[in-house]
Order: structure tokens, then sequence, then C-alpha cells
């Protein structure tokens, strides 16, 4: 093979290398302008997000949990701030049934020791303060006991059995009083869950100047308006 045609054929294989860089060089161009004119329409594709669920308890549900056991009320309503003054409300009323349960049985059996004729009850002695058994007590000391003094550790033995009878008495009405007051709480908390308070309803609280013959009167005005 001669040289000419050697040199041709590289002159050839140059020129077709040349020509591929070319048109390795227009793609890079036309991908260089059109990328960009892709991506804001990439950007724009809006996705939908799922909708936040807002917690709204049903009254009737968290008043009857609030009924099968106290405090499971508040627990749905998720209002679990309000759980320690639930049971401490219950300890506080438990603690006062125990207390006047114990003192009224206390005095009870004293009265019963000092109006029966056994020398050997004698519990109500530890009980009386401030007097001497030899002056009130007609089983022990028949001879020194003075009637009026018996009469009167009998009467204050009675009022003391009445009044830790009237407070023991309270405290169940107090135990069922809170269980009840719980129970609303719970309806109540549900229920205004449920209250869409907007910007029509508005409720302002101003001073007053009060029209009191003779003296300078002064007062508070109270004012819901609802703007339609």
């Amino acid at each position: 093979m001669s040289l000419r045609s050697r040199l041709l054929r590289v002159k050839i294989r140059i020129l077709l290398v040349l020509r591929t860089i070319k048109e390795i060089k227009i793609i890079l161009i036309a991908l260089f302008f059109c990328v960009p004119a892709i991506l804001p329409a990439q950007d724009s594709i809006v996705v939908a997000r799922p909708a936040k669920r807002i917690f709204r308890p049903e009254p009737m549900k968290a008043t009857m949990l609030a009924v099968a056991f106290p405090g499971f009320g508040q627990v749905y309503n998720r209002k679990y701030w309000k759980i320690p003054f639930v049971y401490a409300g219950f300890g506080g009323v438990a603690y006062s049934v125990g207390f006047n349960s114990g003192k009224y049985n206390e005095m009870m059996k004293a009265y019963q020791d000092f109006t029966d004729k056994i020398p050997e009850t004698d519990s109500y002695i530890g009980l009386i303060k401030g007097a001497d058994p030899a002056d009130y007590d007609p089983v022990l000391h028949p001879e020194t006991y003075n009637p009026s003094t018996k009469s009167w550790v009998e009467d204050n033995l009675l009022r003391a059995i009445d009044y830790y009878k009237q407070y023991r008495d309270l405290s169940y009405i107090g135990i069922a009083a809170w269980y009840l007051i719980t129970v609303l709480d719970a309806n109540v908390d549900a229920s205004l869950a449920n209250f869409d308070v907007t910007d029509q309803l508005d409720l302002q609280v101003t001073p007053l100047r009060m029209p009191v013959p003779g003296v300078a009167g002064a007062g508070i005005n109270v004012s819901l308006t609802y703007n339609f």
C-alpha cells in the first residue's frame, strides 16, 4: 500500500472522529438548554399530603367510661393532668370515711362501757380528759361519784357519737358527689372539645360608671356579641 493511500485513510479517520465529537457537542448543548426547562415542570408537581386528624371525643362515650371506672373519661378526653386530682379527691373522702368511722366506733364503745355495770369495761377513762373517774364513775367509785358529773360525761359521749356519725355519713355522701363530679367533668370536656369558637363570637368586659344618687358608683359591663 502506498504512502498516499495510508495518509488518505488516516485523514478519513480523523474526519470521522471530528464529526463524532461535533455530534456529541450538539447533543450536550441540547441537553444543557432542555434540562432547565424540564426541571421547573417537575418542581411544580404538588404532592397531596394526608390531612392531619383532629381528635374529637364523643360526649356519650366519655360519660360511659367515666361511669364505668373513675378517671377513664379523663383518659379518653386526653386530659391526663386531671387524673391525679380525680384520685386525690377519692383518697381524701375515703380517708374522711375511715377516720370518722373509727372515732364513731370508739365513742360508741366508750359510751356502752360507761353505761354498763361491768368494772372491767373501762375504755372511756382514756377518752375523758380533765375529770377524775372518782367524780363521774358510779361503777368503779360508787361512794365518791357525783351524779351531775356522771350526767355531764354521758352527754359528752353522746354528743361525740352524734358528731362523728354525722361526718361519717357526710363523707359517704362526699364519695358519691365526687364520683358524679368526675362523670360530669368528662362529659363537659368532651362536649366543649366539639364546640367551635369562631371570630363571630366576642365577649367584652369593660368598666361601667353607675349613676347612683349621692355617691360615685362603679361596676362592670359584660357584653356578648355575635357578628353575622
